[in-house]
């Protein structure tokens, strides 16, 4: 979980650099976890956490967590979805 967390967040970085965007101007954040138990919160903030000493100190937007059954793919764990702000 904590090693797709950190891809997910990496992935979102990579999305909005595209855009030339960064983490600051993400207004919101959804995250689907499969079986999603309050246990499983350490690996999600390793995951964030790893994901920082990659990019850089992450701010904390607000954040929905939604468990989920599945997801499209049954490999993975976890989906984050970002909305950013940009002018």
């Amino acid at each position: 979980l904590a090693a797709q967390v950190e891809q997910c967040y990496l992935n979102v970085a990579a999305a909005l650099a595209e855009v030339g965007a960064s983490f600051g101007q993400v207004a919101k954040l959804t995250v689907y976890a499969v079986d999603w138990a309050p246990d499983k919160m350490p690996l999600f903030v390793e995951g964030v956490a790893r994901a920082a000493a990659r990019l850089g100190p992450l701010p904390a937007p607000p954040l929905t967590g939604i468990g989920v059954a599945a997801l499209a793919d049954p490999r993975l764990l976890v989906e984050v979805e970002a909305v950013a702000v940009l002018e």
